[in-house]
Protein backbone atom coordinates (compact mmCIF):
# COMPACT_ATOMS: atom_id res chain seq x y z
CA UNK A 1 0.00 0.00 0.00
CA UNK A 2 1.25 3.47 -0.88
CA UNK A 3 -0.09 6.89 0.08
CA UNK A 4 -0.62 9.06 -3.00
CA UNK A 5 -2.00 12.50 -3.72
CA UNK A 6 -5.62 13.04 -4.65
CA UNK A 7 -9.01 12.55 -3.08
CA UNK A 8 -12.37 11.02 -3.90
CA UNK A 9 -11.90 11.40 -7.66
CA UNK A 10 -8.52 9.66 -7.76
CA UNK A 11 -10.06 6.15 -8.21
CA UNK A 12 -11.17 5.37 -11.77
CA UNK A 13 -14.63 6.47 -12.85
CA UNK A 14 -15.46 9.22 -10.34
CA UNK A 15 -16.23 12.89 -10.98
CA UNK A 16 -17.00 15.58 -8.43
CA UNK A 17 -17.43 19.29 -7.83
CA UNK A 18 -18.24 21.75 -5.06
CA UNK A 19 -19.71 25.26 -5.26
CA UNK A 20 -21.53 28.04 -3.42
CA UNK A 21 -25.30 27.71 -3.81
CA UNK A 22 -26.33 30.54 -1.49
CA UNK A 23 -26.77 28.65 1.79
CA UNK A 24 -23.76 30.18 3.54
CA UNK A 25 -23.69 33.92 4.03
CA UNK A 26 -19.89 33.76 3.81
CA UNK A 27 -20.21 32.69 0.15
CA UNK A 28 -17.92 29.74 0.82
CA UNK A 29 -18.67 26.50 -0.99
CA UNK A 30 -21.74 24.79 0.49
CA UNK A 31 -22.90 22.20 -2.06
CA UNK A 32 -20.92 19.18 -3.25
CA UNK A 33 -21.58 16.23 -5.54
CA UNK A 34 -19.64 13.09 -6.39
CA UNK A 35 -20.77 10.67 -9.12
CA UNK A 36 -19.62 7.28 -10.33
CA UNK A 37 -19.69 6.65 -14.07
CA UNK A 38 -21.16 3.20 -13.44
CA UNK A 39 -23.38 1.74 -10.70
CA UNK A 40 -21.41 1.19 -7.52
CA UNK A 41 -21.67 -1.03 -4.48
CA UNK A 42 -22.22 1.04 -1.35
CA UNK A 43 -22.00 0.67 2.41
CA UNK A 44 -22.56 3.21 5.17
CA UNK A 45 -22.42 3.64 8.92
CA UNK A 46 -24.60 6.22 10.65
CA UNK A 47 -24.92 8.12 13.90
CA UNK A 48 -26.31 6.21 16.88
CA UNK A 49 -28.15 9.30 18.08
CA UNK A 50 -31.89 8.69 18.61
CA UNK A 51 -32.59 12.01 16.90
CA UNK A 52 -31.50 11.76 13.27
CA UNK A 53 -31.62 14.29 10.48
CA UNK A 54 -33.84 13.79 7.43
CA UNK A 55 -30.94 12.94 5.09
CA UNK A 56 -29.99 9.98 7.29
CA UNK A 57 -33.52 8.59 6.95
CA UNK A 58 -33.40 9.00 3.18
CA UNK A 59 -29.95 7.38 2.92
CA UNK A 60 -31.02 4.38 4.97
CA UNK A 61 -33.91 3.86 2.56
CA UNK A 62 -31.95 4.48 -0.65
CA UNK A 63 -28.96 2.46 0.47
CA UNK A 64 -31.00 -0.58 1.44
CA UNK A 65 -30.20 -2.39 -1.83
CA UNK A 66 -26.47 -1.77 -1.49
CA UNK A 67 -26.22 0.18 -4.76
CA UNK A 68 -25.67 3.89 -5.49
CA UNK A 69 -24.26 6.24 -8.13
CA UNK A 70 -24.04 9.64 -6.47
CA UNK A 71 -23.75 11.49 -3.16
CA UNK A 72 -24.95 15.08 -2.86
CA UNK A 73 -23.99 17.05 0.25
CA UNK A 74 -24.88 20.49 1.53
CA UNK A 75 -23.20 22.35 4.38
CA UNK A 76 -24.49 25.28 6.42
CA UNK A 77 -27.82 23.61 7.23
CA UNK A 78 -28.30 20.22 8.94
CA UNK A 79 -31.92 19.69 7.83
CA UNK A 80 -32.59 18.23 11.28
CA UNK A 81 -35.61 18.86 13.52
CA UNK A 82 -37.36 20.13 10.42
CA UNK A 83 -40.31 17.74 10.51
CA UNK A 84 -42.16 16.38 7.49
CA UNK A 85 -41.01 19.29 5.37
CA UNK A 86 -37.38 18.45 6.12
CA UNK A 87 -37.87 14.89 4.95
CA UNK A 88 -39.68 16.08 1.81
CA UNK A 89 -36.78 18.46 1.12
CA UNK A 90 -34.22 15.67 1.50
CA UNK A 91 -36.21 13.51 -0.92
CA UNK A 92 -36.49 16.42 -3.36
CA UNK A 93 -32.75 16.99 -3.09
CA UNK A 94 -32.15 13.39 -4.19
CA UNK A 95 -34.81 13.42 -6.91
CA UNK A 96 -33.68 16.71 -8.47
CA UNK A 97 -30.08 15.54 -8.45
CA UNK A 98 -31.09 12.25 -10.07
CA UNK A 99 -33.00 14.06 -12.81
CA UNK A 100 -30.00 16.27 -13.55
CA UNK A 101 -27.77 13.19 -13.80
CA UNK A 102 -30.25 10.98 -15.63
CA UNK A 103 -30.22 8.25 -12.97
CA UNK A 104 -32.69 6.79 -10.47
CA UNK A 105 -33.48 8.83 -7.35
CA UNK A 106 -32.83 5.76 -5.22
CA UNK A 107 -29.25 5.74 -6.59
CA UNK A 108 -28.60 9.12 -4.95
CA UNK A 109 -27.52 9.46 -1.31
CA UNK A 110 -27.91 12.79 0.45
CA UNK A 111 -26.12 14.36 3.40
CA UNK A 112 -26.42 17.66 5.24
CA UNK A 113 -24.37 19.38 7.95
CA UNK A 114 -24.69 22.70 9.74
CA UNK A 115 -27.28 24.47 11.86
CA UNK A 116 -30.03 22.33 13.41
CA UNK A 117 -33.67 23.41 13.40
CA UNK A 118 -33.77 25.72 10.39
CA UNK A 119 -35.63 24.83 7.17
CA UNK A 120 -33.38 23.63 4.38
CA UNK A 121 -33.21 26.25 1.58
CA UNK A 122 -34.04 23.57 -0.94
CA UNK A 123 -34.83 26.02 -3.74
CA UNK A 124 -31.26 27.31 -3.64
CA UNK A 125 -29.96 23.76 -3.87
CA UNK A 126 -32.15 22.75 -6.79
CA UNK A 127 -31.38 26.00 -8.62
CA UNK A 128 -27.66 25.31 -8.31
CA UNK A 129 -27.81 21.72 -9.56
CA UNK A 130 -27.50 22.46 -13.31
CA UNK A 131 -24.26 24.37 -12.73
CA UNK A 132 -23.02 21.77 -10.22
CA UNK A 133 -23.59 18.78 -12.51
CA UNK A 134 -22.18 20.59 -15.56
CA UNK A 135 -18.94 21.24 -13.69
CA UNK A 136 -18.37 17.64 -12.55
CA UNK A 137 -14.79 16.62 -13.25
CA UNK A 138 -12.14 14.01 -12.37
CA UNK A 139 -10.24 17.00 -10.98
CA UNK A 140 -13.10 18.11 -8.73
CA UNK A 141 -12.23 16.17 -5.58
CA UNK A 142 -10.74 19.12 -3.71
CA UNK A 143 -13.71 21.36 -4.51
CA UNK A 144 -16.00 18.62 -3.18
CA UNK A 145 -13.96 18.43 0.04
CA UNK A 146 -14.23 22.21 0.46
CA UNK A 147 -17.99 22.23 -0.02
CA UNK A 148 -18.72 19.91 2.92
CA UNK A 149 -16.96 22.01 5.59
CA UNK A 150 -18.61 23.93 8.43
CA UNK A 151 -16.38 25.16 11.28
CA UNK A 152 -13.44 23.20 9.86
CA UNK A 153 -10.29 25.17 9.21
CA UNK A 154 -8.83 22.80 6.62
CA UNK A 155 -9.98 20.14 4.16
CA UNK A 156 -9.25 16.53 5.07
CA UNK A 157 -8.25 14.04 2.36
CA UNK A 158 -6.43 10.70 2.14
CA UNK A 159 -5.70 8.49 -0.86
CA UNK A 160 -3.88 5.17 -1.09
CA UNK A 161 -2.95 2.70 -3.81
CA UNK A 162 -2.73 -1.06 -3.27
CA UNK A 163 -2.67 -4.23 -5.34
CA UNK A 164 -5.59 -6.66 -5.31
CA UNK A 165 -5.37 -9.81 -7.40
CA UNK A 166 -2.55 -8.32 -9.44
CA UNK A 167 -4.53 -5.17 -10.27
CA UNK A 168 -3.85 -1.66 -8.96
CA UNK A 169 -6.71 -0.42 -6.76
CA UNK A 170 -7.17 3.08 -5.36
CA UNK A 171 -9.12 4.21 -2.30
CA UNK A 172 -9.73 7.94 -1.89
CA UNK A 173 -11.55 9.73 0.90
CA UNK A 174 -12.41 13.07 2.43
CA UNK A 175 -14.16 14.09 5.63
CA UNK A 176 -15.44 17.04 7.58
CA UNK A 177 -15.63 17.45 11.31
CA UNK A 178 -14.33 19.83 13.94
CA UNK A 179 -16.74 20.08 16.87
CA UNK A 180 -19.47 17.85 18.31
CA UNK A 181 -17.10 14.94 17.86
CA UNK A 182 -17.90 11.79 19.83
CA UNK A 183 -18.00 8.09 18.92
CA UNK A 184 -21.02 6.38 17.37
CA UNK A 185 -20.23 8.50 15.42
CA UNK A 186 -19.24 12.16 15.61
CA UNK A 187 -20.47 15.37 14.01
CA UNK A 188 -18.71 14.33 10.95
CA UNK A 189 -19.25 13.25 7.40
CA UNK A 190 -16.89 10.89 5.61
CA UNK A 191 -17.02 9.99 1.93
CA UNK A 192 -14.81 7.30 0.45
CA UNK A 193 -14.58 6.07 -3.13
CA UNK A 194 -12.74 3.12 -4.61
CA UNK A 195 -12.45 1.43 -7.97
CA UNK A 196 -12.15 -1.97 -6.27
CA UNK A 197 -14.55 -4.74 -7.19
CA UNK A 198 -16.05 -6.01 -3.94
CA UNK A 199 -19.42 -7.43 -2.90
CA UNK A 200 -21.78 -5.44 -0.72
CA UNK A 201 -21.41 -7.93 2.11
CA UNK A 202 -17.63 -7.69 2.21
CA UNK A 203 -17.64 -3.90 1.72
CA UNK A 204 -19.99 -3.52 4.68
CA UNK A 205 -17.77 -5.74 6.81
CA UNK A 206 -14.63 -3.85 5.83
CA UNK A 207 -16.22 -0.49 6.64
CA UNK A 208 -17.48 -1.77 9.97
CA UNK A 209 -14.00 -2.95 10.95
CA UNK A 210 -12.36 0.25 9.72
CA UNK A 211 -14.88 2.45 11.48
CA UNK A 212 -14.41 0.74 14.84
CA UNK A 213 -10.69 1.50 14.83
CA UNK A 214 -10.95 5.06 13.54
CA UNK A 215 -14.06 7.25 13.63
CA UNK A 216 -15.36 5.41 16.69
CA UNK A 217 -12.08 6.07 18.52
CA UNK A 218 -12.09 9.87 18.41
CA UNK A 219 -13.64 12.51 20.60
CA UNK A 220 -13.25 16.28 20.63
CA UNK A 221 -16.00 17.27 23.06
CA UNK A 222 -18.07 14.15 23.75
CA UNK A 223 -21.14 15.54 21.98
CA UNK A 224 -22.84 13.16 19.54
CA UNK A 225 -24.34 14.69 16.41
CA UNK A 226 -27.53 13.93 14.50
CA UNK A 227 -26.16 13.88 10.95
CA UNK A 228 -23.09 11.67 11.05
CA UNK A 229 -22.38 9.19 8.32
CA UNK A 230 -19.50 7.54 6.54
CA UNK A 231 -20.24 6.16 3.08
CA UNK A 232 -18.15 4.13 0.65
CA UNK A 233 -18.80 3.75 -3.09
CA UNK A 234 -17.00 0.91 -4.88
CA UNK A 235 -17.50 0.86 -8.67
CA UNK A 236 -15.28 -2.11 -9.63
CA UNK A 237 -13.53 -0.29 -12.49
CA UNK A 238 -10.08 -1.48 -11.33
CA UNK A 239 -10.97 -4.85 -12.81
CA UNK A 240 -9.60 -6.88 -9.92
CA UNK A 241 -11.05 -10.32 -9.09
CA UNK A 242 -14.16 -9.58 -7.05
CA UNK A 243 -13.52 -9.62 -3.31
CA UNK A 244 -16.35 -11.87 -2.18
CA UNK A 245 -14.93 -13.70 0.82
CA UNK A 246 -12.36 -13.37 3.61
CA UNK A 247 -8.78 -13.90 2.52
CA UNK A 248 -5.63 -12.17 1.34
CA UNK A 249 -7.38 -9.74 -1.01
CA UNK A 250 -10.01 -8.82 1.56
CA UNK A 251 -7.35 -8.25 4.23
CA UNK A 252 -5.36 -5.97 1.92
CA UNK A 253 -8.45 -3.94 1.03
CA UNK A 254 -9.67 -3.71 4.62
CA UNK A 255 -6.26 -2.60 5.90
CA UNK A 256 -6.05 0.10 3.23
CA UNK A 257 -9.56 1.27 4.09
CA UNK A 258 -8.55 1.37 7.77
CA UNK A 259 -5.59 3.54 6.85
CA UNK A 260 -7.82 6.02 5.02
CA UNK A 261 -10.40 6.13 7.83
CA UNK A 262 -7.84 6.47 10.63
CA UNK A 263 -5.95 9.23 8.85
CA UNK A 264 -9.18 11.17 8.27
CA UNK A 265 -10.24 10.61 11.89
CA UNK A 266 -6.93 11.96 13.19
CA UNK A 267 -7.22 14.99 10.92
CA UNK A 268 -10.66 15.70 12.41
CA UNK A 269 -9.15 15.70 15.91
CA UNK A 270 -6.25 17.89 14.77
CA UNK A 271 -8.83 20.36 13.42
CA UNK A 272 -10.94 20.24 16.60
CA UNK A 273 -12.62 23.53 17.38
CA UNK A 274 -10.08 25.68 19.19
CA UNK A 275 -7.72 22.73 19.66
CA UNK A 276 -4.04 23.39 20.29
CA UNK A 277 -2.92 19.83 21.12
CA UNK A 278 -3.42 16.35 19.70
CA UNK A 279 -3.82 13.70 22.39
CA UNK A 280 -3.27 9.94 21.97
CA UNK A 281 -4.62 7.77 24.80
CA UNK A 282 -3.37 4.20 25.09
CA UNK A 283 -5.21 1.80 27.41
CA UNK A 284 -3.55 -1.55 28.09
CA UNK A 285 -4.21 -4.61 30.23
CA UNK A 286 -8.00 -4.88 29.90
CA UNK A 287 -10.23 -7.92 29.40
CA UNK A 288 -11.38 -6.84 25.93
CA UNK A 289 -10.56 -4.20 23.35
CA UNK A 290 -14.07 -2.82 23.80
CA UNK A 291 -13.42 -2.32 27.51
CA UNK A 292 -10.13 -0.60 26.74
CA UNK A 293 -11.85 1.74 24.27
CA UNK A 294 -14.56 2.61 26.81
CA UNK A 295 -11.93 3.50 29.41
CA UNK A 296 -9.94 5.51 26.88
CA UNK A 297 -13.00 7.48 25.87
CA UNK A 298 -13.78 8.28 29.51
CA UNK A 299 -10.36 9.89 29.71
CA UNK A 300 -10.77 11.57 26.33
CA UNK A 301 -14.14 13.06 27.31
CA UNK A 302 -13.08 14.27 30.76
CA UNK A 303 -13.30 18.05 30.79
CA UNK A 304 -10.83 18.05 33.70
CA UNK A 305 -8.26 16.06 31.75
CA UNK A 306 -8.73 18.14 28.59
CA UNK A 307 -8.37 21.46 30.39
CA UNK A 308 -5.31 20.18 32.29
CA UNK A 309 -3.69 19.33 28.95
CA UNK A 310 -4.54 22.77 27.59
CA UNK A 311 -2.98 24.38 30.65
CA UNK A 312 0.09 22.11 30.45
CA UNK A 313 -0.74 20.89 33.95
CA UNK A 314 0.25 17.19 34.35
CA UNK A 315 -2.48 16.38 36.86
CA UNK A 316 -2.51 12.58 36.72
CA UNK A 317 -5.22 12.43 39.39
CA UNK A 318 -7.74 13.61 36.81
CA UNK A 319 -6.78 10.70 34.55
CA UNK A 320 -7.13 8.24 37.44
CA UNK A 321 -10.57 9.60 38.32
CA UNK A 322 -11.73 9.25 34.70
CA UNK A 323 -10.47 5.66 34.49
CA UNK A 324 -12.34 4.72 37.66
CA UNK A 325 -15.57 6.46 36.67
CA UNK A 326 -16.92 3.41 34.84
CA UNK A 327 -16.97 1.39 38.06
CA UNK A 328 -15.22 -1.60 36.51
CA UNK A 329 -14.36 -4.30 39.06
CA UNK A 330 -10.66 -4.92 39.48
CA UNK A 331 -9.56 -1.33 38.95
CA UNK A 332 -7.94 -0.03 42.12
CA UNK A 333 -5.07 2.17 43.20
CA UNK A 334 -2.59 -0.72 43.32
CA UNK A 335 -3.57 -2.07 39.88
CA UNK A 336 -3.40 1.17 37.90
CA UNK A 337 -0.34 2.71 36.28
CA UNK A 338 -0.50 6.06 34.49
CA UNK A 339 2.24 7.64 32.41
CA UNK A 340 2.28 10.50 29.94
CA UNK A 341 4.47 12.68 27.80
CA UNK A 342 4.98 16.38 28.39
CA UNK A 343 1.72 18.35 28.36
CA UNK A 344 3.67 21.34 27.06
CA UNK A 345 4.12 19.82 23.59
CA UNK A 346 1.59 19.82 20.74
CA UNK A 347 1.46 16.01 20.64
CA UNK A 348 0.53 14.50 24.01
CA UNK A 349 0.49 10.80 24.86
CA UNK A 350 -1.24 9.24 27.88
CA UNK A 351 -0.82 5.55 28.70
CA UNK A 352 -2.97 3.76 31.26
CA UNK A 353 -2.00 0.21 32.17
CA UNK A 354 -4.34 -2.07 34.12
CA UNK A 355 -4.15 -5.65 35.35
CA UNK A 356 -7.42 -7.05 34.03
CA UNK A 357 -6.19 -8.90 30.94
CA UNK A 358 -4.12 -8.50 27.77
CA UNK A 359 -6.37 -6.43 25.51
CA UNK A 360 -5.71 -2.82 24.56
CA UNK A 361 -7.04 0.08 22.51
CA UNK A 362 -6.08 3.57 21.41
CA UNK A 363 -8.33 6.62 21.20
CA UNK A 364 -7.65 10.17 20.12
CA UNK A 365 -8.79 13.55 21.40
CA UNK A 366 -7.77 17.20 21.69
CA UNK A 367 -7.50 19.72 24.49
CA UNK A 368 -10.36 22.03 25.52
CA UNK A 369 -9.63 25.72 25.11
CA UNK A 370 -11.14 29.18 25.48
CA UNK A 371 -11.40 29.28 21.69
CA UNK A 372 -13.76 26.28 21.71
CA UNK A 373 -16.17 28.27 23.88
CA UNK A 374 -15.95 31.31 21.63
CA UNK A 375 -16.60 29.31 18.45
CA UNK A 376 -19.65 27.55 19.87
CA UNK A 377 -21.21 30.59 21.53
CA UNK A 378 -21.06 32.41 18.20
CA UNK A 379 -22.19 29.47 16.01
CA UNK A 380 -25.62 30.14 14.50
Amino acid sequence: MKVISGGITKPQGFRAHGMWSGIKRSQKKDLSLVVSEVPATTASVYTQNSVVAAPITVCRRHGRNGRARAIIVNSGNANCFTGKQGYADAVRMAETCATALGIKATDVLVASTGIIGKPLPIDKITAALPELTAALSPAGGKAFAQGILTTDLVIKERTVRLTVGGKPVIIGGCAKGSGMIAPNMATMLGFITTDAAITGKMLKQALKEANEDSFNCISVDGCMSTNDMVTVLANGMAGNPVIDKPGKDYDAFRDALKDVCLDLAKKIVLDGEGATKFVTIHVKGTKTAKQAREIGLMVANSMLVKTAIYGSNPNWGRVAAAVGALGIKGIAEDSLNISFSSFKKKDVSITTTLQLGRAEATVYTSDLTHEYIRINTEYN
